[in-house]
């Protein structure tokens, strides 16, 4: 009886040095990450099958800054990342989504290039995508084709 009194004496401060991991633990929570959803996607209908463009906005209102890496979708084994500078269409590896701030990849901006799509689109098809960030887990979304002079209201 006196062994085993003295071992649960024992593992008492071990069980409180584990509550107290656990607790300082608790209050770090999603504070701290990315809090990320995407709104305003769509894709203007290609004339050709060999090049698209995407946009959409990708909304942080977390307190740490996230990058989009990649973006993948069925329609097109080629999407690239791309910034325009001026009249300059630049190929980005990465793209920040600040943290409690915003990425748009609008018409004449950051946007999505795709290369030899799988067929042509067409108005009111939707088409998946899943954007790929540097911290967050991957989001699903889908990209309704829109007519090609169309652009949204802000």
């Amino acid at each position: 009886m006196r062994k085993s009194a003295l071992a649960a004496v024992a593992a008492v401060p071990l069980l409180l040095a584990g509550a107290l991991v656990a607790i300082a633990g608790y209050g770090t929570g999603s504070s701290d990450k990315p809090e990320l959803s995407v709104s305003g996607a769509y894709m203007p209908r290609p004339a050709m099958d060999d090049m698209a463009a995407a946009y959409f906005t990708v909304k942080n209102d977390g307190d740490s800054t996230d990058q989009l890496t990649k973006v993948t979708t069925p329609l097109s084994r080629d999407v690239t990342l791309h910034t325009t500078d001026g009249s300059r269409m630049k190929h980005a590896e990465k793209l920040d989504v600040p943290a409690k701030g915003s990425l748009s990849l609008a018409h004449g901006g950051s946007h999505l290039m795709l290369g030899k799509l799988d067929h042509l689109p067409k108005v009111g098809e939707k088409i998946e995508f899943t954007l790929h960030f540097a911290t967050s887990a991957p989001v699903k979304i889908q990209v309704p084709v829109e007519d090609a002079s169309y652009r949204p209201k802000d």
